[in-house]
């Protein structure tokens, strides 16, 4: 990896646990979850050091939109990374929403790109390609292009009253697109973005087409945590997206990476490991069973890869490496993999990721309101306390 990639100062999120929390998985959730819980959660991440928060999408999740701005209203630095779905929005009113946003949360919107989620939930909410993945991953980039093109072009805006008298608005070009799947005549958001040129665009997803989409709109490409060695070859693939992108088309981006995972900080190993079991330690057999069959069956490049960690841990407790169990991904899917340990112990674990490129970390646990509390006021000091002593040993 270059020295830029591993020279960014890393940042930190936490999740929003809008589909219920609790301390243990595989059961109902334990504590039913509103508005004011969640506002409790967002100012215990705040003050816990956690700069943003992921707001989850689909199923039964509740809007990520509405959440993120009433979670704004309730902290003061707290960052909402929320869902923008190409296909069920149109272009140009997520570019206002997005606008919006930012500006009302005085720029700090955060854009997570989630271009499809299970068959199943896309076709509820009326996707018409939610069986067609790689046309999805065109859309996207076709999409994408449009929202970051009318927030570029939206800086000049001098009124809001210009726009709704259908005036000229001076120092903008209205954006035209005749592409394959959006039609756009004389397009222009409104208000301008507060962060410049834009607000930043998180996207995930582990097949070759989502790899070859990253290369060319996103700000930071997110992974589930595997394996060191898997996260780099994810890594240096997206790289060779990204300079080939440079090398055809001249254009030069950018991309940080950031990894999704569960975290169990204790004070003592035996503890925090002795945690990370209580959670799966009421998982009925049959829920068990029916997970297995879930995600095998899942469609997700990405969820097959978390299978492959899954089964090869198996025969030793789940235990994935120093500190990092697959136990959780028994039953949950997705960002399953947790690293458990003591502060020290999980931030040696963050910084081998570091040097490989990642700078984003985006962690969980449960139950989420406590689990955020205690890492981070452990794990982000600690991380950076270790790079800080490692910058100041005089080099050979």
């Amino acid at each position: 990896m270059t020295n830029l990639l591993n020279a960014v100062e890393p940042e930190f999120g936490w999740y929003m646990p809008t589909r219920g929390d609790g301390p243990y998985i595989g059961v109902k959730p334990e504590r039913a979850v509103d508005t004011a819980y969640l506002i409790k959660v967002a100012q215990a991440v705040e003050n816990a050091g956690y700069s943003f928060a992921l707001i989850p999408t689909g199923g039964e999740c509740s809007d990520a939109w509405i959440i993120g701005a009433t979670l704004a209203a309730h902290t003061k630095t707290f960052k909402p990374l929320v869902a923008m779905r190409p296909g069920l929005i149109a272009p140009g009113l997520a570019a206002r929403m997005g606008a919006t946003l930012d500006e009302a949360t005085g720029g700090r919107a955060l854009i997570n790109i989630v271009t499809g989620s299970s068959p199943e939930d896309m076709k509820s909410m009326g996707d018409p390609l939610a069986f067609d993945k790689d046309a999805r991953y065109e859309r996207t980039l076709e999409y994408i292009k449009i929202v970051r093109q009318l927030w570029t072009n939206s800086h000049g805006t001098a009124s809001n009253r210009a726009l709704a008298e259908f005036g000229t608005v001076t120092g903008i070009e209205p954006v035209n697109v005749s592409g394959n799947y959006f039609t756009i005549e004389g397009g222009v958001s409104y208000p301008p973005t507060v962060q410049k040129p834009h607000p930043p665009f998180y996207f995930g997803g582990s097949s070759t087409a989502a790899k070859k989409t990253a290369a060319e709109i996103a700000d930071v490409y997110l992974m589930w945590a595997e394996p060191l060695d898997w996260i780099k070859e994810q890594i240096d693939e997206v790289e060779g997206y990204r300079k080939e992108l440079q090398r055809t088309q001249g254009i030069d981006r950018t991309i940080r990476y950031g990894l999704r995972a569960q975290v169990v900080i204790r004070d003592t190993e035996d503890e925090a490991w002795e945690a990370a079991r209580r959670i799966i330690s009421k998982i009925d057999p049959a829920v068990r069973e029916a997970s297995s069959v879930r995600h095998a069956e899942a469609l997700s490049t990405g969820q097959q890869r978390q299978n492959q960690v899954r089964e090869l841990a198996a025969a030793n407790d789940y235990v994935i490496g120093p500190n990092f169990w697959a136990g959780l991904s028994i039953v949950r899917g997705g960002g399953a993999m947790a690293f458990v340990g003591t502060p020290d112990q999980v931030a040696d674990r963050f910084i081998e990721y570091i040097d490989i490129g990642i700078s984003s970390f985006i962690l969980s646990g449960y139950p989420n309101l406590e689990e955020a509390t205690i890492s981070g006021n452990s794990l982000i000091p600690a991380v950076r306390r270790k790079l800080l002593e490692r910058q100041q040993i005089p080099q050979a």
